[in-house]
């Protein structure tokens, strides 16, 4: 678990990307983001928010980050603030309103309580690998699904979204979350899942047959993309017989290598946004009232 210390310094580099995340929105014709603050139970979760130049109301997209960065994944791979000033502006570019939720020990959001890896790392470490599994799938359904549910709600507050017209996108755990968000949230227009699961699929048993159940369950039109090169390509290639199955509507897309290694292709969301954007907004302009 992070200290105190770790914590404020986690928030004081947050705050500062945060400001240079300005300066990088308005060299690419977009607004600048908002910091915005949204109550989650007794949390006061922070968030990223890009909006689109000119009158409203437009669509929204609740962003779902994965499940947090260790210290050593902060030295490799940077911080999800830096990563959010890769997406907002591509999203708001065309025509999006973009909220980067950072859940509770996360990002700017580092003080409202421990990260969910944090917190996995740790019954990883006590009791083992089932554990650590068991944990994943209660904090899917339950604290980050709360969040996730709160962002969605601030959304639907704001005067220049239409609260009619919104979808979800996720990352990683956070592209798991966005599944069983989608499971609860049947008026979201659409969900997009980047590289969902792709490091625990093979893992955990209970997490597999849930995300298959919510697959079931859920009418929201679904985009499932993977690199090839990601940690695993079985768990796109399995929600899609599922909804095949089904007779669900949804799309699934592996892409080409990218990179050297399996957390380069598993990160290629964010290194390699023109091989999935043209792909991603035509996906949600086909099914959000544009």
């Amino acid at each position: 678990m992070c200290g105190v210390n770790t914590t404020r310094a986690l928030l004081l580099l947050g705050f500062g990307l945060a400001i240079g995340l300005a300066d990088q929105a308005a060299g690419q014709g977009v607004e600048e983001p908002d910091t915005v603050v949204l109550r989650s139970g007794t949390a006061q979760l922070r968030a990223l928010l890009w909006r689109p130049r000119g009158p409203g109301p437009f669509p929204a997209i609740l962003f779902n980050h994965g499940s947090g960065r260790t210290r050593r994944d902060l030295q490799r791979l940077g911080p999800y603030e830096q990563q959010a000033g890769v997406l907002g502006p591509v999203f708001a570019k065309h025509g999006f309103v973009f909220l980067y939720l950072f859940r509770r020990g996360v990002g700017l959001s580092a003080d409202q309580g421990t990260s969910s890896i944090n917190l996995m790392d740790s019954a990883f470490a006590a009791h083992g690998q089932d554990a650590r599994n068991s944990l994943q799938l209660q904090l899917l359904q339950t604290t980050d699904l709360r969040d996730a549910r709160a962002g969605l709600a601030f959304l639907r507050t704001l005067p220049d979204v239409d609260a009619r017209d919104i979808a979800a996108a996720g990352h990683s755990f956070g592209a798991s979350l966005t599944l069983l968000l989608a499971e609860r949230e049947p008026g979201l227009r659409a969900a997009v899942l980047f590289s969902g699961s792709t490091a625990s699929w093979e893992h955990s048993p209970q997490l597999r047959a849930r995300l298959l159940a919510a697959s079931d369950r859920t009418t929201v039109p679904m985009f499932m993309i993977e690199a090839r090169n990601d940690y695993s390509i079985a768990p796109a290639a399995a929600l899609d017989s599922e909804m095949n199955r089904h007779g669900k509507p949804h799309q699934v897309k592996f892409y080409p290598p990218v990179g050297q290694t399996p957390e380069d292709g598993h990160e290629f969301i964010y290194s390699s946004v023109p091989m999935w954007e043209h792909d991603v907004f035509a996906f949600l302009s086909h099914y959000m009232g544009r």
